[in-house]
C-alpha cells in the first residue's frame, strides 16, 4: 500500500532520556521498573515498552504526578526546549 508510512515507536525509557524527564538510560529503566509508569492506562513494568505518537504516558515525578501526551518521536536528546516541544502536558 504506497503511500501509508509505518508507525513510529519509541522505548519508554529511551524516551524518558531524550524528554530529560531522567538524566540518564539507567534511572529511566529504574523509573519504569517502579511499576508507577502508565501508558495510555496500562501499567508498564520494563523499559522496553513501547511508545508511539498520541500515546498518554503518567509517570511520578518528584512528589507529584506527571501526564502528558506525545505529540513527536524524539530523534536524539537535545535541549530543554526541543524536548518540551515533543508533548503536552495534560494535568
Amino acid at each position: 500500500m504506497a503511500g501509508l508510512q509505518e508507525t513510529e515507536y519509541i522505548r519508554i525509557d529511551k524516551l524518558f532520556y531524550y524528554l530529560r524527564l531522567a538524566k540518564s538510560r539507567s534511572t529511566s529503566q529504574e523509573i519504569c521498573e517502579t511499576g508507577h509508569v502508565r501508558r495510555d492506562g496500562k501499567r508498564i513494568v520494563s523499559g522496553h515498552e513501547k511508545a508511539q505518537i498520541g500515546s498518554v504516558i503518567t509517570m511520578p515525578r518528584g512528589d507529584a504526578i506527571l501526564i502528558f501526551k506525545l505529540d513527536d518521536i524524539p530523534k536524539r536528546r537535545g535541549s530543554a526546549k526541543e524536548a518540551q516541544s515533543h508533548y503536552q502536558i495534560i494535568n
